[in-house]
């Protein structure tokens, strides 16, 4: 691994949806990784980003009472700073829910650069009102101008509670997951279930089980998907075996959604739910997760042959109450990991992120910034410069 020395410069300003700070890191005068901190738009929490491959930035959040809000989609070119006019996700007013934070909508950018998100309804569908939180989707129009009217994607799950994402990848597949309950009640027999699509979304098949029955699913943990260039799909969850084994786990499949193979991420021995969330992203041709384990954060690769985690790595410092991690990597191998600090139930807490270096090592100073909202987290996107954005 190549070592470059490091000089910082920091800024600051407070405007709602634009930079509040931007940290500055020039290795020998040639690569210069910003990191730029941005409110989340219109007052909103919980925002999710991705950058397509025309390098538009592409942002989701949620807006309004937790309990029974709004999904609210922008997104903005390279070449400028403001974001787009705002378009409603959920096709029912306030008939989405952000309540403890796991529990908030996701985003996947698709074919052609559709977006695509997934939530959890705020009351139940007339077609099954034993069924109160629906796993909903929706996708942006043909003419990226309008979501589509939202869907029930529940065909025979029950108990949904805590986690849901999509994934989608350049062939057209659009890959939605959640949580649900299992054949016996308990958070121990809970599964991961996965309704595929193979038509950029228009239509998808009935859920199926993807996780090991042993592994149960906790139950108010969030969890992510993602689908790498390769069309491997990952997907980040917290299991719970016997009820107390909270071990990360992230599912693997090399067919396009097929079948998956479990592997530990992180072991966490705990008798109770630590309403976790979890990260995936890419970037600088590597897939990368992110996670809590009692209180810290880390982060790690996967290898792109074994498709194995190399070495986890943890915020550096001492700390028991760290959560919600998000992270990216620009193409220099550089990775930006940012995560909530002092959060909890109806609680908000502050904003910290560092960077590494591409051998792993922290670069500089730990970066701070005040103001994370109840019920709010962070996300990261690396653009095609190599410089970084953080949204909370």
């Amino acid at each position: 691994m190549k070592r470059r020395g490091i000089a910082i410069s920091l800024t600051l300003a407070v405007v709602a949806g634009r930079a509040v700070a931007t940290h500055s890191t020039r290795a020998n005068a040639s690569v210069i990784p910003k990191i730029t901190v941005l409110r989340t738009p219109r007052g909103g929490i919980q925002p999710q980003t991705m950058l397509d491959r025309d390098g538009v930035l592409h942002m989701i959040y949620f807006k309004g009472d937790a309990s029974a809000g709004d999904i609210e989609y922008v997104w903005r070119k390279s070449s400028e700073e403001d974001f787009s006019r705002p378009i409603r996700v959920n096709s029912e007013p306030e008939g989405a829910v952000a309540v403890g934070t796991v529990r908030g909508p996701q985003m996947a950018v698709g074919r052609n650069g559709r977006i695509y998100v997934i939530w959890f309804g705020a009351r139940a569908q007339s077609a099954d009102p034993t069924n109160k939180m629906p796993v909903l989707f929706s996708r942006l129009n043909d003419s990226h101008t309008a979501f589509e009217p939202q869907r029930n994607l529940m065909q025979y799950t029950r108990g949904g509670d805590g986690g849901l994402s999509v994934a989608a990848s350049t062939r057209g597949e659009v890959y939605a997951v959640w949580h649900a309950m299992g054949e016996q009640p308990g958070e121990d027999h809970r599964r991961v279930y996965l309704a595929r699509s193979t038509d950029d979304g228009k239509r998808f098949a009935r859920e199926v089980p993807i996780s090991p029955a042993a592994l149960g699913a906790c139950g108010c943990c969030s969890m992510r998907a993602f689908a790498d260039e390769h069309g491997v799909v990952f997907i980040l969850y917290r299991a719970a075996t016997e009820r107390i084994h909270r071990d990360m786990t992230l599912l693997i499949s090399t067919d396009r959604g097929g079948r998956f193979r479990a592997m530990t991420v992180g072991p966490w021995e705990l008798n109770a739910c630590p309403m976790s969330t979890a990260y995936l992203n890419e970037g600088g041709q590597r897939v990368l997760a992110a996670w809590e384990t009692a209180g810290q954060v880390y982060f790690d690769e996967i290898e792109p042959n074994s498709l194995k985690l190399l070495s986890s790595i943890a915020a550096p410092g001492a700390s028991a109450n760290r959560k919600h991690p998000a992270v990216a990597a620009n193409s220099d191998g550089q990775v930006l990991l940012a995560w909530a600090e002092g959060t909890g139930w109806q609680k908000g807490g502050s904003l910290a992120w560092q960077l590494f270096d591409e051998a792993g090592k922290p670069t500089g100073a730990e970066g701070r910034a005040t103001g994370v909202p109840v019920w709010g987290l962070s996300s990261v996107v690396a653009d095609r410069q190599g410089n970084f954005t953080i949204v909370y």
